[in-house]
């Protein structure tokens, strides 16, 4: 029994272990005025090794979540958050179709990719996303903050028993900050 518990360990650790290991960074952001709506576009670099072609393509769905932060910078006090949002995507494998698949959680609406590059590049850039209106924003000076952060989503019933208790499928970049032109 012990015997089979550490292969076990042993197994996991070589299995998915590095599987997040590489370059997560937000590379620059920037937002635009549409109408009175701001608009963030940014562009994130996610790790991409064989590992996490390996568990995609084992069943295990990935989650990929930049989150957009608006701060009044107050002198004596410690700044307001004005707005905290988070865009909730996943990439997920189909076996049938052999098809990479990207789905935002809000909307529900999906992309698919041929190739986990392609699903990737799409994941990396954020085009156009409204997450303010200007008229929340008072007299004063502001902060925005982009992060981007890569966890393990939904496995598979077979892997779930023996992965419940890792945390080695999470990893989030630095916030990425600028003054907001307002």
């Amino acid at each position: 029994m012990t015997l089979a518990l550490l292969a076990l360990g042993a197994l996991r650790t070589a299995a998915f272990a590095d599987a997040l290991d590489g370059a997560l960074a937000v590379r620059s952001a920037y937002v635009n005025f549409d109408h009175g709506v701001i608009e963030l576009n940014a562009q994130v670099t996610y790790p991409l090794n064989p590992a996490i072609r390996k568990a995609l393509q084992n069943g295990v769905t990935l989650s990929f979540d930049v989150e957009a932060r608006v701060e009044q910078v107050r002198r004596f006090w410690f700044n307001a958050t004005v707005i905290d949002v988070t865009l909730h995507r996943e990439l997920a494998y189909h076996v049938l179709t052999r098809r990479y698949v990207v789905r935002d959680v809000q909307s529900g609406g999906e992309r698919s990719f041929a190739d986990v590059r392609q699903a990737l590049r799409y994941l990396q850039s954020v085009h156009n996303w409204p997450i303010l209106v200007e008229s929340q924003l008072l007299s004063g000076r502001y902060v925005i903050s982009v992060r981007a952060d890569v966890r393990r989503g939904k496995l598979p019933a077979s892997l779930r028993a023996l992965l419940f208790w890792t945390d080695d499928w999470q990893r989030e970049s630095p916030w990425y900050s600028w003054s907001l032109p307002v």
